[in-house]
């Protein structure tokens, strides 16, 4: 299991949750840093990924045992529009045209199989966000480790994870259009900082978009009210705070500061 990886068939969740940080290849930066950007400031996307799927009981076949989902969804159900261009699914060669593009929310295929395997999930953003993609892999999961007696139709096996992507510094025309949207959090900026708001172009996504309603919501797992997200985002508030007095403090006593790394991992 990942080290952020949940899994259920109607129990409860383990949380471990981690950030990936956008970074931009030296070419890419030095274009985007010729325009104006926003130092100091950090935008992050919860999101879960992850499958669902369900035993098809009488109507299994040989290699037609679950038909399963796959899905990139926002973390409390709003929908991911505002920031995902699209999502591709890369499946298990044997499938017919493997490569999936789901180019609008919810981010999601469904497909009947019969064998589990690794799904590469390849993230592409909106051009004010971010110009590289992201890509995530993910074990598709037909049979709980647990399982004693017969299968259920009714109860799927679900297996999540939890991540969470990181925009530094981002532009001022995203850092606008997002900063108040309910699938976003800023999680750094200065105080005294401010920039007026502006329509969103991705404002009737924002309508349609969400998974709050979805027929499979009632068994995603409820990652937003664990304790471990909250004590991450308070240790997480804790460090940023500490390293801004630290790097001030260095300026007044004229200390060198260190270059910052070229990529984080």
């Amino acid at each position: 299991m990942l080290e952020n990886e949940a899994e259920a068939d109607g129990g409860g969740a383990v949380l471990t949750p981690k950030r990936d940080e956008i970074q931009e290849s030296s070419e890419d930066n030095e274009k985007k840093h010729s325009n104006k950007r926003l130092k100091d400031v950090e935008i992050s996307v919860p999101i879960v990924y992850g499958t669902m799927a369900f035993w098809l009981g009488k109507k299994a076949s040989e290699f037609q045992s679950h038909k399963w989902t796959v899905y990139v969804r926002g973390a409390t159900n709003e929908h991911l529009g505002v920031v995902i261009k699209r999502v591709v699914f890369q499946l298990h060669p044997s499938f017919t045209n493997p490569r999936r593009v789901v180019e609008s929310p919810p981010f999601e295929l469904s497909e009947c199989g019969w064998g589990e395997f690794e799904i590469a999930i390849s993230i592409f953003f909106h051009s004010d966000a971010c110009d590289q993609q992201l890509t995530l892999f993910h074990h598709l999961k037909l049979y709980a480790e647990e399982e004693f007696g017969l299968l259920s139709t009714k109860k799927p096996v679900v297996a999540e994870c939890y991540d969470e992507i990181v925009f530094p510094d981002p532009s001022p025309a995203f850092f606008a259009h997002v900063q108040n949207h309910p699938a976003i959090t800023v999680t750094r900026f200065p105080a005294t900082f401010g920039l007026p708001l502006v329509p969103s172009e991705h404002a009737k996504e924002e309508m349609s978009g969400d998974t709050k309603d979805h027929l499979l919501s009632q068994w995603f797992i409820n990652f937003s009210d664990a304790d471990e997200l909250l004590k991450l985002a308070a240790a997480r508030q804790q460090v940023q705070s500490g390293i801004v007095k630290l790097r001030r403090r260095m300026v007044i006593e004229g200390v060198p500061q260190p270059l910052e790394p070229a990529c984080v991992l």
